[in-house]
């Protein structure tokens, strides 16, 4: 059977920004026959998210990353329906999902390695499982309740960056949901503060290239910070962590703005802010979903409730056509989407 795919055409070196030329789609064959305990998928959906920058690397600098190699099919959260299946588990019409779903419109998978979804569970809205209902909104939720230390009547305020962003949207309403009482966005265009604070109900947001952020921020959080929700790392953290109040948190999500620097992560702080989270004693802590799957039935079950009361506001970037899919990753890494990008592969 005749497919279409995306491979990794290009590196664009560690300290590089990524283009859609990296990319390159082809025509490529797959296997007529489906052997036990295989299933032939159709895809839908692709997820494109922020942590595939360091899969384009030669190395990732991760121990639960692997690059993606050049030439060969790239790969990451996918959707897609059953066509026909080998697999006890499994039957033809079954929606199912993979973290490690290849970028081509159809291919033979271990039906093991898929999870079986509930459309239901999000209103029908199946792309819903990449991003609100998937990693990203088990990222947000269980990155606020493990490390955010969030308590309901402690008066807490919750700063978040990137905060228009697929995790970043998330995270603010979440930590509402979870017991603060002021929660301030960071973003990066009139557009998306405006969103944030009339559609998913942050008390204020702040566009970072707009004014004194500093001086913003003091403003907003009269109390000082106590949860921050960090999705960019550079500048911007260094602002918001000055204004960090004693023994309080850093969810440490995302360094999106270092993600093109040859640079470790968690990357370290500058001296002086590094004086301030000590003095303060406060947590900044490396957060990563993946140890926390124990919980993942529980959190969705959670995040999709939320959906359906319509308390969780979803906002979502689609791109139509597997063709755009490197072009999808460009404008993603250059922050010009709000909510999570998705490509639509198949109808």
């Amino acid at each position: 059977m005749i497919v279409q795919r995306v491979v990794l055409n290009s590196r664009p070196g560690k300290n590089g920004v990524p283009v859609a030329e990296n990319f390159q789609l082809e025509q490529s064959t797959i296997a007529d026959a489906v052997q036990a305990g295989q299933v032939r998928v159709k895809t839908l959906y692709l997820s494109v998210d922020p942590y595939m920058r360091c899969r384009m690397n030669e190395e990732t600098g991760s121990d639960y990353l692997q690059p993606w190699q050049l030439s060969e099919v790239a790969d990451g959260g996918g959707i897609g329906v059953v066509e026909e299946s080998q697999h006890h588990n499994l039957a033809k019409g079954d929606f199912v999902t993979s973290f490690t779903w290849p970028w081509q419109t159809v291919a033979i998978l271990d039906g093991n390695s898929l999870q079986k979804l509930v459309p239901q569970l999000v209103n029908g809205r199946l792309s819903y499982f990449l991003g609100a209902a998937g990693i990203t909104g088990l990222t947000a939720l269980l990155g606020i309740r493990e490390k955010g230390h969030v308590a309901v009547g402690a008066n807490q305020t919750m700063v978040v960056s990137g905060a228009a962003g697929a995790c970043g949207s998330l995270a603010g309403q979440i930590g509402r949901l979870e017991g603060c009482t002021r929660v301030v966005g960071i973003a990066g265009t009139d557009e998306k503060c405006s969103i944030l604070v009339q559609e998913m109900g942050f008390d204020a947001a702040i566009n970072y290239k707009k004014g004194d952020v500093a001086k913003q921020l003091r403003e907003l959080c009269p109390g000082g910070v106590d949860v921050y929700f960090d999705n960019v790392g550079g500048d911007i953290s260094d602002t918001v962590i000055s204004q960090m109040n004693q023994n309080s948190h850093i969810i440490l999500c995302g360094q999106i703005s270092q993600y093109n620097k040859d640079v470790p992560y968690p990357p370290p702080l500058p001296p002086d802010i590094e004086k301030i989270r000590n003095e303060r004693n406060i947590t900044r802590e490396r957060f990563l979903v993946l140890n926390y799957m124990d919980k993942q039935e529980a959190s969705v079950l959670q995040l999709c409730q939320w959906i359906q009361e319509g308390k969780l506001k979803v906002r979502e970037t689609v791109v139509e056509g597997l063709a755009n899919i490197g072009a999808a990753f460009q404008s993603m890494m250059s922050g010009g989407n709000i909510g999570k990008q998705i490509v639509s592969v198949s109808k």
